[in-house]
């Protein structure tokens, strides 16, 4: 094994790496303008109480939890990997809960998500994480929503200065002093009656939605 890595799945390594992330993105929320667009969206939904999946790429998940305004909190699914345990000690600053899951046994990892749902609780999920491919929509998060009868509602956001990590998803690191933009766009219904051969149809819809989404960001940041 690397020793980096080796080095990085410390667990006091990863507590002290996650505080010092907490500190950067605090500051950043603190010296940032932040521009949240269709917020009446989620609201509609968080004013009755109705489940939905908030859907965003990989790597916006650094502030997607400044686009959070309601007092229950988001389950963030994660990876049972390091990178996904370091994600889920960050989390724990900003009020998130991270819900583990397994490539191992994909029935053990979706049982959760269905109970979260089943609650009227929102659940994140990163349709190409977590490891890709890039911005690329995978099934999972359809059948999700089909299987559950909950919308997805997309989400995207941009920053006015920001660099992207040489990672294999480009994660986005925010810069203090940005000009920040949230846009939330129109929920995802995926019919319980959907056919599997229909299932790409809807992996490409919702594609379309959050790159939409990112585009009108990059608009509001200009």
């Amino acid at each position: 094994m690397n020793i980096k890595k080796k080095i990085f799945k410390n667990f006091l390594v990863q507590q002290l790496l996650a505080f010092i992330a907490f500190v950067y993105i605090f500051t950043v929320i603190k010296t940032s303008k932040i521009y949240i667009k269709n917020s009446f969206i989620p609201e509609s939904y968080w004013n009755q109480k109705k489940p939905f999946i908030l859907a965003f790429w990989h790597s916006q998940l650094m502030m997607i939890s400044f686009s959070w305004k309601f007092k229950k909190k988001i389950n963030i699914l994660a990876s049972g990997h390091s990178d996904g345990r370091f994600g889920a000690i960050i989390g724990k600053y900003f009020k998130l809960k991270n819900v583990p899951t397994s490539n191992q046994n994909k029935a053990i990892s979706l049982r959760p998500i269905f109970e979260i749902l089943q609650k009227n609780d929102y659940i994140g999920i990163t349709p190409d994480g977590p490891r890709g491919p890039k911005e690329i929509v995978q099934d999972g998060i359809i059948k999700i929503a089909k299987k559950n009868n909950v919308p997805i509602i997309p989400i995207g956001f941009w920053s006015s200065k920001n660099f992207s990590l040489k990672s294999w998803d480009s994660f986005l690191i925010t810069l203090p002093f940005s000009k920040s933009s949230f846009v939330w766009g129109k929920p995802l219904e995926v019919p319980k009656d959907t056919k599997d051969e229909k299932i790409t149809i809807y992996q490409e819809l919702l594609q379309k939605k959050i790159n939409k989404c990112i585009q009108e960001a990059k608009q509001n940041c200009k």
